[in-house]
């Protein structure tokens, strides 16, 4: 053990991109990189976990028709009317599938990031600098939207689907509906609300309030398995520069907030924190847009838009909205990224030291 610990001191630390070890190349899945996944993992599942009941309200604000009556308003109100309608299940409503979603998405993202650092920077060669964070961030997030989108719209469909929005009425919608006023009533009862689902027969089932149920459901009526991959595009475009600025701010911040002798827990904290709510500001408006074409099929127009694609979606909120229909549940969004990427950031490291310490 003495020998392999003076051997491991000598060489870069793991961030800076160690790529050799007694004079060998590392191979792709040597245990460093194995730790990438393991900790990016951790971090995905601890950082949305704490912070579930505030993810559910922004994604029901983001979606919610605009009626006078019975939207969600309001964080702590809504919170409440959450708990009250549904209990503790409400707040954890649709966490399942994003955990099972955001540990390969974290693991991809975190371990891509490290290994996109190493080849931009010739595995050490060459100073990493901003543009460098910024590309490896940005092409971390497309690889790991990529590889679990299915399971991110599955999820966006159970975080809304037992939530009490009304839908549109008939002269709110489209005059291209074919919904009537009865109709809306049974699509309300079936897709947002459990209470009612012995008054007819298009109530969703239990079955499909569940991860396989609800993929099953969007496959047999939107189009197969294309329909589980609606807004990827658009998903990938926000994800690009979110990741980046979010990855290249963090290391940045922890430069000038953590330096030598003042690197504890509170500041590391604070790094994450900051640069999740800077991140998450500026491309805001790809997250409003992912959403609505993640729900546009959901109970046959009932949520009172359908889009033909992410330009035309862009379009119709901005001219139905305005501008600030881009930022609906900034709020609740911005209250919950602060803890949850301090939290994705500081689990990632701690697990990561954890695995690859001696």
């Amino acid at each position: 053990m003495t020998s392999t610990q003076s051997s491991q001191s000598s060489q870069p630390k793991i961030s800076t991109g160690m790529t050799a070890v007694n004079g060998q190349k590392q191979t792709f899945w040597m245990p460093e990189i194995a730790s990438y996944f393991v900790a990016g993992g951790a971090a995905g599942a601890a950082s949305r976990t704490v912070v579930s009941p505030l993810e559910r309200l922004k994604i029901i604000q983001q979606v919610q028709p605009r009626t006078s009556d019975g939207q969600y308003k309001g964080v702590w109100r809504s919170l409440v009317r959450m708990w009250e309608e549904e209990g503790f299940k409400g707040f954890m409503r649709g966490n399942g599938i994003n955990c099972l979603r955001i540990v390969p998405y974290s693991a991809v993202q975190f371990t891509t990031y490290e290994q996109l650092k190493k080849w931009f920077t010739a595995y050490g060669t060459k100073e990493l600098d901003t543009p460098k964070r910024l590309a490896s961030g940005a092409l971390a997030g497309i690889t790991s939207v990529c590889a679990t989108y299915p399971l991110d719209l599955v999820r966006s469909r159970l975080s809304i689907a037992t939530a009490s929005i009304p839908l549109q009425t008939e002269q709110a919608l489209p005059s291209s509906s074919v919904i009537t006023a009865s109709g809306a009533k049974q699509a309300l009862a079936s897709a947002y609300h459990t209470s009612t689902s012995s008054l007819n027969q298009t109530t969703l089932k239990r079955a499909e309030l569940t991860v396989v149920g609800m993929t099953l459901k969007v496959m047999r009526e939107e189009g197969g398995v294309p329909g589980l991959y609606r807004g990827m595009v658009t998903t990938a475009v926000g994800v690009a520069p979110y990741v980046g600025i979010n990855f290249a701010t963090y290391e940045a911040l922890r430069g000038v907030m953590t330096p030598p002798g003042k690197n504890n827990i509170m500041r590391k904290l604070a790094c994450g924190a900051i640069a999740g709510s800077i991140s998450q500001t500026l491309t805001y408006p790809f997250d409003v847009l992912r959403r609505k074409m993640q729900v546009t099929g959901m109970a046959h127009g009932g949520l009172g838009y359908h889009y033909n694609g992410a330009f035309d979606a862009l379009g119709s909120i901005i001219r139905t909205e305005g501008l600030r229909g881009l930022y609906r549940g900034l709020w609740p969004n911005l209250l919950k990224v602060a803890p949850s990427i301090a939290t994705s950031f500081f689990t990632y490291e701690l697990v990561k030291e954890l695995l690859v310490t001696p």
